[in-house]
């Protein structure tokens, strides 16, 4: 196990998250997919964490991210889901402004914290993706 160094601390926080698009629809294979997997990236990096491991599956997201204690996490997930919403309208919606309304993901999410059993929660979120992904030659990882 390796810890990271804040200042005065030292720290390992790894988080599973899931979530879902609007009415769990299955938007996020294709062109979407693709896109949202850089989008989280970026949007975790601004935000001091890092994905280790993501999958989108049919209708929802797996992530495996690390978050420093100095963030909670609520303000990292709603920072990721708010704004992948609105990379998303600007790309694929075609607007520029004005984004009342506009709400591509579902309010919530489920996130467990991640100690030692990180090898089977990386194992659980393949057999997700392979389980979801049967007849579908899209690969969900990001």
């Amino acid at each position: 196990m390796s810890y990271e160094n804040l200042t005065h601390s030292k720290w390992d926080c790894k988080y599973h998250v899931v979530f879902v698009p609007k009415r769990r629809k299955k938007v996020l294979y294709g062109k979407i997919g693709k896109y949202l997997g850089t989008v989280f990236h970026e949007l975790a990096g601004q935000r001091n964490s890092k994905i280790l491991e993501g999958h989108m599956v049919q209708d929802h997201v797996h992530m495996l991210i690390v978050i420093p204690p100095k963030y909670a996490i609520a303000e990292v997930i709603g920072y990721l889901k708010g704004k992948s919403a609105i990379a998303v309208a600007r790309q694929f919606s075609g607007r520029e402004r004005n984004f009342n309304g506009e709400s591509f993901r579902a309010r919530g999410y489920a996130v467990s914290t991640v100690g030692f059993e990180e090898q089977q929660i990386r194992a659980y979120m393949e057999r997700q993706e392979q389980l979801e992904g049967v007849g579908s030659n899209e690969v969900g990882k990001f």
